[in-house]
C-alpha cells in the first residue's frame, strides 16, 4: 500500500511540476515585459526595503490566492465547462507563475536568508534536478525548444519589413 501512496504522489508532483513548466514558458516573458514598467521599478525597491519574513508573506500571497485554480479548473472541466475551466487555469496559472516568479527574483536572497526557506529551496531544486535527469523530460524539452524555434521562424516570416 505504501509503493502505491509513493507512486500516486510521485505522478501528482511530477503533473503538478510539468504544468508549472509549461505554464512558465508564456508566463517569463510575459512578466519580463511587465517588469519593465515604472510601476514595476518602485513596487521592486519597495519589496527590497522589506526584511526576510515580511518578503516571505509577499511571496506567499500569490501562492495562497492562486494556488486553487487547479482544482477549480479541474472542478469546472469534469462538469463539462471545458473552456471556462481551461480560461481559468491558464489565466489562473500564468499570473500565479509571473507573480511569484517576480517576487522570488526580487526577493530572493532575503528569502533564502530564512533557514526553513533555504532548506525547502534546496530540496526543491534537487526534486526538479532528479525530475530533469529523466531521458523522457530530456526529450520533451529538445521538442519544445524546436517548437520554439518554428513558432518564432514562422512569425518572422510573417513580420513586416522595417525601414
Amino acid at each position: 500500500m505504501n509503493r502505491i501512496l509513493k507512486s500516486v504522489i510521485f505522478a501528482l508532483a511530477a503533473i503538478y511540476f510539468l504544468v508549472d513548466a509549461i505554464f512558465m514558458i508564456v508566463a517569463r516573458p510575459f512578466g519580463n515585459r511587465i517588469a519593465e514598467h515604472w510601476i514595476f521599478g518602485s513596487i521592486g525597491i519597495w519589496i527590497l526595503s522589506l526584511r526576510p519574513y515580511p518578503a516571505l508573506a509577499l511571496f506567499a500571497v500569490p501562492l495562497i490566492v492562486l494556488e486553487p485554480v487547479k482544482p477549480v479548473a479541474a472542478y469546472l472541466g469534469g462538469t463539462g465547462h471545458i473552456a471556462v475551466g481551461a480560461t481559468v487555469l491558464v489565466i489562473g496559472e500564468v499570473l500565479k507563475l509571473v507573480l511569484v516568479e517576480r517576487l522570488f527574483s526580487v526577493s530572493r536572497h532575503k528569502l533564502i536568508s530564512i533557514p526553513a526557506f533555504a532548506w525547502t529551496y534546496g530540496r526543491f531544486l534537487r526534486a526538479k534536478e532528479w525530475l530533469e535527469s529523466f531521458e523522457a523530460w530530456q526529450t520533451a524539452w529538445r521538442l519544445r525548444r524546436l517548437a520554439g524555434y518554428a513558432v518564432r521562424t514562422t512569425f518572422k516570416k510573417w513580420e513586416p519589413a522595417r525601414d
